[in-house]
């Protein structure tokens, strides 16, 4: 991997053309791994930017069937993909955007899935998931590994972003955050809170942009701050996170 291939240049010659990212950039894109936990809303667009980015390694974990109202914003899958596994169906067409990256596909609750180990020599993991019992699973399993997480969430009009790098001493973790949401039992979701479609796109695209900052110009990167966006009013807000001493997962 120490060089691109003469078809990687032309593929990512935009890419070439940044100082910012230019070919060392590239290379470093080519040589990672990312593990994103969640093919809807936002792991669709997450992962399309960074199949066509050049990620050379992307997992997909999702144990999901495709349904027509998902199709209103997992920008993946077509009409005819209906009752189809959303990983498998996932990887094939990000395949096919990108031969020259390697895609795996899981079809398993990521719970099931050997979690851990998989993320073990990952670069970085991305949350896609939409419930608060597999968020706190994942962080949980990235703080132990000290791998980066990229999390993002959408719901009705409002997303938030936040991204940890669980490398550095005293690093927020997303139980920090929010320590409470299985407690409340706070239940919303797309399913009986509605979403607009093009807002997951938007929070899945920064999730995207925000990991490819990370493999290339880390100190870039938004890292422990809550990026909130109201969609109806096209309004960011961003709010400095702090680790809590009391917590149990990244203190305990």
């Amino acid at each position: 991997m120490n060089n691109l291939t003469d078809k990687e240049s032309l593929r990512y010659s935009r890419h070439l053309l940044l100082e910012q990212i230019s070919e060392s950039g590239q290379l470093k894109l080519k040589s990672s791994h990312v593990v994103i936990v969640g093919a809807g809303g936002l792991g669709c667009p997450a992962a399309l930017y960074l199949a066509a980015s050049g990620v050379g390694h992307l997992t997909i974990i999702d144990p999901d069937t495709i349904e027509l109202s998902n199709l209103q914003r997992q920008v993946i899958y077509k009409t005819n993909h209906i009752g189809r596994d959303k990983a498998q169906l996932a990887s094939q067409q990000l395949q096919a955007l990108n031969t020259e990256i390697k895609i795996d596909a899981q079809t398993v609750k990521v719970e099931e899935s050997n979690f851990k180990l998989l993320i073990a020599n990952a670069t970085a993991v991305l949350d896609c998931t939409d419930n608060a019992a597999s968020r706190y699973f994942i962080n949980q399993a990235c703080v132990e590994q000290q791998v980066p997480l990229i999390t993002a969430a959408a719901i009705r009009g409002e997303g938030q972003l936040m991204v940890f790098n669980f490398k550095q001493h005293k690093t927020p973790c997303y139980h920090c955050v929010f320590p409470d949401l299985a407690a409340q039992d706070v239940g919303l979701n797309c399913s009986n809170s509605g979403v607009l479609g093009p807002l997951l796109g938007i929070m899945g695209s920064m999730q995207a942009l925000e990991c490819i900052k990370l493999i290339t110009q880390p100190t870039k990167v938004m890292f422990n701050k809550l990026l909130t966006f109201d969609a109806w009013e096209m309004n960011f807000m961003q709010f400095s996170l702090t680790s809590d001493e009391q917590c149990s997962i990244c203190r305990g």
